[in-house]
C-alpha cells in the first residue's frame, strides 16, 4: 500500500505507535550510575580473566575490595591531592577503597637503604618501612656464598592497621603497612665499636597531621637491631590493636638438607613461662595461649627473632606456624615459617611500644649474654641428657676452646677426658665380665647337671653367684650408668656451633659428613657418599665388640640365646654405618676414638690389672665365706622355691 493510499486514521495510528516507542526507549535507558557501575564490572571481569587464579586467601581478599569499594564510592578524589584525574576512575576508587587515609602512601618509587655493623647488614626499604634483607658479615654458607638469612623475595613483614570503614556503624577497613609508602630524611649509615645510629619512617596520612612511625637504631658490636613502633594521631581511630605479621622462608645454608630441616622450626617464650616450639618433624598452626615475650624464626645454625622489649606481646590473633616446603628437586628453602603477634594498644594519641630483632647465631655464648632465654633453644636433648650437657660436657668443651687450638684435637682431648672419668665404670665392667668368665665352667656343669630342670638350673646357679661373691648385673649397671653420656654428645655435637665449618683431617666441616668417595647412585638409607670418619667408626665398634665377646661367653647365656645375643652385636656396626653416614662427621670422629679409647682400656686391665688365676682362687676362697642374704636375694630365693614345689605338684597331678 502506498503513502498516498493511507487513510488519516491509519496515519494517526502510526503516529501514536512510534510516540510510544520514543517515550518507552527514553524511560528504560540506564542512568549514568548504572553506566558507571555496568563499566566497572566489566573491568573487574575482565582483570580476573587476566590474572592467575587466585589462592582461596587471595580470593577472599579481591571479594573484600570489590565489597569495600562498592560501599566507597561517596568518597571524592579530592581527598587525595596526588590522585591524577587523568586516570580511569575506577583506579582512584580501588585506592581509596585499599587504603583510605593513607592513599596519598600507596603510590611511590621504592628505595632501600643499609645499616651495617661489625656483624650484620640490613637492608631496609621505603615500601613498608621493613627490613627486606639481612646478611651476615662474618659467615658463609657451605659453597662458601654470602651468608644471606632472608630476602625481599622470601620474607613478608607487615602490620594491619583496622580504621573504620567509608559505611560508617562497625565496619572497618584493614590497613595494610607492607602496601604503603613510608617517608624518611635519613640515608644508609655504618656504624662500628660503641657508637650507634638510627634510621626514621613515617607513613602518614593524607591531612599530613597523624603518621606511623618505624625508628631501627643499630649499635656497632651487636646483633641486635633496635625497631620502635610509633603511633602518632590516632587516638579513637584505630578499631583494635595493630597485628604483627611475620613471615619467611628459611634458605638452605648448609651442606645436608636433612640436618637442617631436623633443626629447624618456630620457638616462641610465654611471658614469665618456658620456651617453646613446634615440634621439629611437625608443620602445623598453633594458636597463643598468652602473652609472648619473643618469636624465634631457628635455622640449623643461624635465627631471626622479633623481641618485645619492655612489656610483651598480647595474646589475642597471636599464631606461630612452620610449613614444611614440598619441593623436592629445587630446595634452595628448608622451611616456611610464620608468626602474628599482636601490639598492645591503649587508644591515646601517642602509642609507643618497643621491638628489637635478633639476626645472629645459634651461638650459645652469644645468646646467653642478650638475657632472655634464647639459649634455650640450642637443643641439647630432654631431661638427663641436656644437664649431662649443660654441666659437664660444655663447659669442659669451652675450657678446651679457650686454648685456640683446632677443634678436631679439642674433641680429642674432650673424648680422652670423658673416658677418664667413666674409667672407673670400664673397670668395675671388664672385673664383672672377667669374673663371669673364670666362673663359666661352674655354670656350663650347673646347666648340663640341671638340663631338665630349668627351675633348679636357675635355683642353683643363683646359689653359686651368691657363695661367690659374683653380680651377674655388675656389668650392666656400669653400661647403663654411662649411657646418659653417650646420648647427651650425640645431641650435644649437631648443636653446636663451633663445629660448623672447622675442618680436621680430611673432613672439611666437622658439623656435616665427610666424604672421600661420590657414587654415582643413592643407596637406600645409606647415601651417594662415602664417609671415612663414619667407616672407620663402624670398624672400630667390630673390634670392640670382639674385645666384649667374652661377656656374652661368661654371662650362661648357650644356644640359641648366645647365637642372638652374637648376631646382634656384629650387626649393630653395619646399622651404624648406615645411620651415620649423613651425620655429622665430628659425632663419627668422637665415637672412633672413644672406641679405640675402650679397647686400650681393656687391653691394659686385662695384662697388667687383673689375673684371672688369681680372681679364680679369691672366688673359690668366698664359697668357704658365710654370706648374709640379702633381703632381695632372700626374696628372690623364697620366690624361686615357692615356684618350684608348685611345679612339682603339677606334675604329680
Amino acid at each position: 500500500m502506498s503513502a498516498k493510499g493511507l487513510d488519516k486514521n491509519s496515519i494517526i495510528g502510526l503516529v501514536l505507535i512510534g510516540a510510544i516507542l520514543l517515550v518507552f526507549t527514553y524511560l528504560t535507558q540506564p542512568t549514568a550510575e548504572e553506566l558507571a557501575a555496568k563499566k566497572q564490572k566489566e573491568a573487574l571481569e575482565k582483570q580476573k580473566t587476566e590474572q592467575p587464579v587466585p589462592s582461596p586467601e587471595t580470593a577472599n581478599t579481591i571479594e573484600e575490595k570489590s565489597a569495600v569499594l562498592s560501599a566507597d564510592s561517596t568518597y571524592s578524589a579530592t581527598e587525595n591531592n596526588s590522585f591524577d584525574s587523568s586516570k580511569d576512575s575506577l583506579g582512584n576508587l580501588q585506592l581509596l577503597a585499599d587504603f583510605g587515609p593513607f592513599v596519598s602512601a600507596a603510590q611511590g618509587e621504592e628505595q632501600t637503604f643499609t645499616i651495617e655493623n661489625e656483624h650484620l647488614i640490613a637492608t631496609i626499604s621505603n615500601k613498608g618501612g621493613r627490613i627486606t634483607s639481612v646478611e651476615l658479615k662474618e659467615f658463609v654458607t657451605y659453597d662458601s656464598l654470602p651468608l644471606i638469612l632472608f630476602n625481599k623475595d622470601s620474607s613478608r613483614f607487615n602490620i594491619e592497621l583496622a580504621i573504620p570503614g567509608s559505611t560508617g556503624g562497625n565496619s572497618l577497613r584493614i590497613i595494610n603497612t607492607e602496601n604503603l609508602f613510608f617517608e624518611t630524611t635519613n640515608s644508609s649509615f655504618e656504624v662500628m665499636g660503641q657508637d650507634a645510629k638510627n634510621i626514621t619512617l613515617r607513613l602518614y596520612t593524607n591531612d599530613k597531621k597523624s603518621y606511623v612511625e618505624y625508628i631501627y637504631a643499630l649499635a656497632g658490636n651487636s646483633y641486635l637491631v633496635d625497631f620502635d613502633f610509633n603511633i602518632v594521631g590516632f587516638e579513637n581511630v584505630l578499631l583494635e590493636a595493630p597485628l604483627l605479621k611475620w613471615e619467611m622462608f628459611t634458605p638452605s645454608q648448609e651442606k645436608t638438607i636433612k640436618n637442617q630441616e631436623m633443626a629447624s622450626t618456630t620457638y616462641y617464650k610465654y611471658n614469665k613461662d618456658e620456651v617453646d616450639y613446634i615440634g621439629y618433624g611437625s608443620y602445623k598452626k598453633e594458636e597463643l595461649i598468652s602473652a609472648i615475650d619473643w618469636v624465634m624464626f631457628k635455622q640449623q645454625y643461624f635465627n631471626s627473632t622479633l623481641i618485645a622489649k619492655d612489656i610483651p606481646f598480647e595474646r589475642p590473633n597471636s599464631f606461630v606456624e612452620t610449613i614444611q616446603i614440598k619441593d623436592e628437586v629445587n630446595r634452595n628453602y628448608i622451611k616456611q615459617m610464620r608468626a602474628g603477634v599482636t601490639i598492645p594498644f591503649a587508644n591515646t594519641n601517642n602509642e609507643k611500644f618497643a621491638m628489637q630483632f635478633y639476626f645472629g647465631p645459634n651461638k650459645i655464648e652469644t645468646l646467653k649474654e642478650i638475657g632472655i632465654g634464647l639459649d634455650k633453644s640450642i637443643d641439647y636433648g630432654w631431661g638427663i641428657f641436656g644437664w649431662v650437657n649443660h654441666l659437664i660436657v660444655r663447659p669442659v668443651f669451652n675450657f678446651l676452646m679457650g686454648f685456640n687450638m683446632s677443634v678436631g684435637i679439642v674433641i680429642l682431648l674432650l673424648t680422652i677426658i670423658i673416658k677418664m672419668l667413666l674409667f672407673p665404670i670400664t673397670w668395675k665392667t671388664y672385673l664383672s665380665s672377667a669374673k663371669m668368665k673364670v666362673l663359666k665352667p661352674e655354670i656350663t656343669e650347673l646347666t648340663e647337671k640341671y638340663k631338665n630342670d630349668a627351675m633348679k638350673k636357675q635355683q642353683e646357679t643363683m646359689a653359686l653367684y651368691r657363695k661367690t661373691g659374683v653380680n651377674p648385673l655388675a656389668g650392666c649397671i656400669p653400661m647403663l650408668i654411662q649411657m646418659p653420656i653417650l646420648f647427651a654428645l650425640f645431641r650435644f655435637f649437631p648443636a653446636t656451633f663451633d663445629l660448623r665449618q672447622k675442618s680436621f683431617l680430611w673432613a672439611e666441616d666437622l658439623s656435616s659428613y665427610d666424604s672421600i668417595l661420590e657414587l654415582p647412585f643413592d643407596i637406600p638409607f645409606y647415601g651417594a657418599h662415602v664417609s671415612l670418619f663414619t667407616l672407620l667408626m663402624a670398624i672400630s665398634m667390630i673390634f670392640y665388640t670382639k674385645a666384649n665377646s667374652q661377656m656374652t661367653a661368661g654371662a650362661g647365656m648357650e644356644g640359641a640365646m648366645a647365637a642372638q645375643m652374637k648376631i646382634m652385636m656384629y650387626l649393630m656396626p653395619v646399622m651404624m654405618l648406615f645411620f651415620f653416614n649423613s651425620y655429622a662427621s665430628g659425632l663419627s670422629y668422637y665415637y672412633l676414638i672413644a672406641n679405640m679409647i675402650t679397647i686400650g682400656q681393656q687391653a691394659a686391665i686385662k695384662k697388667w690389672f687383673i689375673n684371672e688365676d688369681k680372681l679364680l682362687a679369691k672366688i673359690q676362697e668366698n664359697k668357704t665365706k658365710v654370706r648374709k642374704k640379702s633381703g632381695f636375694g632372700a626374696k628372690l630365693e623364697a620366690r624361686m622355691k615357692d615356684a618350684q614345689k608348685l611345679q612339682q605338684q603339677r606334675k604329680k597331678k
